[in-house]
């Protein structure tokens, strides 16, 4: 008897049964001793609901606007390198679960299935994750086909231009380039439903990096490649740069504190994503839901800012708007159910985050996602 999916940890502890262990890994640990992915649950979890009743609540409404696009709640599927290697076609199929949710759905730059092979896939515009790379000629060239692809916004990663130590990657192997061990091939061995998704998906490389000059194209020259890439001498004069390029909506992602923010709102971003990359990057930085409020506080209302950072329930996104976000977006909770059960799984994790803001929503005498505010919880 199959046991019943009721929550995102669920999707999680099926995905670590049938990925290997070291992809499992990456989407699931972080950067160093972990403090900073640790935290970000624990905050989360830490911030109390304010319970009221004998309000009518019998009309809830969840939809809302993220960055000048309708959405059928405020969530989106945040950015992820990789995502193929989750699952086969991973982009793919998550990208056709968000449209078919009414969400945004946002393609990274370290995807394995391309802008092209998404687009051909989908029917609705999609927003493309940037990575600025030391090569800009290659830089203008991702922002094109995003163009060309109909993207309906751009998002900036702006806290990865060096890229933070995650102890278990090299570990396991899954370093620059990848190292294969034995240990690593009978764990592959044992996880026929994920070789079989592999095999079947469009692309098994870094499908946007396809056009890079580099020889070979293959996974071990196109990952040390990108290690080289990373620019360390990105400012936020280069964002006038990338706007000449992009004349459509502008996210930047990776804002956690009150100056940053006032330079991305200066720089002309249309949205910010109040974010520590996950716990990816810097150790020991603030839980993400810990800045949020002094950032909304700072950026006013002419910016719409979004979280993440640890949202893993429709409970998570209530307290973040609570505090002031307009929407979430999520990465380990989609990928977990990508994990789990491909495209399914996906719908599952996004149907899920929904039921439980609905039902929260109403918990705590709440009729509109977009009338939320602190009066939500006790802080």
């Amino acid at each position: 008897m199959t046991q019943a999916i009721t929550c995102n940890e669920d999707l999680r502890l099926l995905a670590k049964k049938r990925v290997p262990k070291a992809i499992f890994d990456y989407v699931d640990r972080g950067s160093y001793d972990e403090s900073t992915i640790k935290s970000n649950r624990q905050r989360l979890s830490d911030i109390q609901l304010r319970q009221r009743v004998m309000i009518d609540v019998e009309e809830r409404h969840l939809a809302t606007t993220l960055v000048g696009q309708k959405a059928s709640m405020p969530l989106a599927i945040a950015p992820t390198g990789l995502t193929g290697i989750m699952h086969g076609s991973g982009e793919v199929l998550a990208a056709q679960a968000a449209e078919e949710a009414g969400i945004p759905f946002t393609l990274s730059t370290m995807s394995i299935c391309s802008i092209e092979q998404v687009r051909e896939k989908t029917t609705k515009p999609f927003w493309f994750q940037l990575y600025v790379m030391r090569d800009r000629g290659f830089v203008r060239e991702l922002i094109q086909r995003a163009k060309d692809a109909n993207c309906s916004a751009l998002m900036l990663t702006a806290d990865l231009q060096i890229q933070g130590q995650r102890h278990q990657d090299i570990k396991n192997g899954l370093s620059v380039p990848p190292r294969l061990t034995l240990r690593n091939a009978i764990d592959i061995a044992t996880k026929p439903r994920w070789i079989s998704g592999l095999l079947t998906s469009p692309s098994r490389s870094f499908g946007n990096l396809n056009t890079a000059k580099v020889e070979n194209n293959s996974m071990k020259t196109l990952s040390e490649w990108i290690a080289g890439q990373f620019d360390p001498s990105l400012t936020w004069d280069d964002v006038e740069w990338i706007k000449e390029q992009w004349p459509g909506k502008l996210i930047i992602k990776g804002i956690l504190d009150t100056e940053d923010a006032h330079h991305a709102v200066n720089a002309g971003a249309d949205a910010i994503v109040v974010s520590n990359h996950g716990g990816r990057q810097l150790d020991y930085a603030p839980a993400a839901i810990e800045m949020l409020p002094a950032i909304v506080d700072a950026v006013g209302s002419d910016t719409q800012v979004l979280f993440d950072s640890g949202i893993r329930s429709g409970q998570d996104v209530l307290k973040a708007m609570a505090l002031g976000a307009q929407g979430g977006l999520i990465g380990k909770a989609f990928l977990y159910g990508l994990g789990a059960m491909g495209k399914d799984g996906v719908t599952t994790a996004i149907e899920l985050i929904r039921n439980e803001l609905d039902v929260s929503m109403a918990l705590t005498g709440n009729r509109d996602v977009n009338t939320i505010d602190r009066n939500t919880i006790y802080k």
